[in-house]
């Protein structure tokens, strides 16, 4: 994407379009949106990273001898529980974060959506005299 200032001459030749109280509304509905899509990408990546850990120690796991107690942190404590024990509850940790990687995904989709609508919306009325690339 090629981004440049506008020449004088561009400036100039813009028609100046007056901003409505609606239109002002539309604006500032777009930067609430795109502060939340920030917001929502960096939950996502988190729990992708939490999800990649947790597979992870499912397979050092699989490679446990089935009578060994392992460490398992509950909170901020470490609890010493039966190898199958551990593996069921990480199995619920695993299918309870990719729930929560899958809602994101959509509530990240839907805010995108809805960008996308304003952004038609105010390019249309104010054309290049707005910038609403994110």
């Amino acid at each position: 994407m090629n981004r440049r200032m506008l020449t004088k001459e561009d400036e100039a030749a813009g028609e100046e379009v007056e901003v409505r109280r609606e239109d002002q509304d539309k604006i500032n509905k777009f930067s609430r949106l795109h502060q939340r899509e920030l917001g929502l990408e960096e939950e996502l990546k988190a729990k992708n990273k939490e999800k990649e850990e947790l597979d992870d120690i499912t397979m050092e796991l699989e490679l446990a001898d089935e009578d060994d107690k392992v460490p398992y942190k509950i909170g901020d404590a470490f609890f010493h529980i039966p190898l199958l024990q551990a593996q069921e509850l990480l199995a619920a940790s695993t299918s309870r974060t990719e729930e929560e990687v899958s809602g994101l995904e959509e509530k990240l989709v839907t805010v995108k959506d809805e960008m996308t609508e304003l952004k038609v919306e105010l390019y249309a009325r104010f054309g290049r005299s707005i910038n609403l690339e994110t």
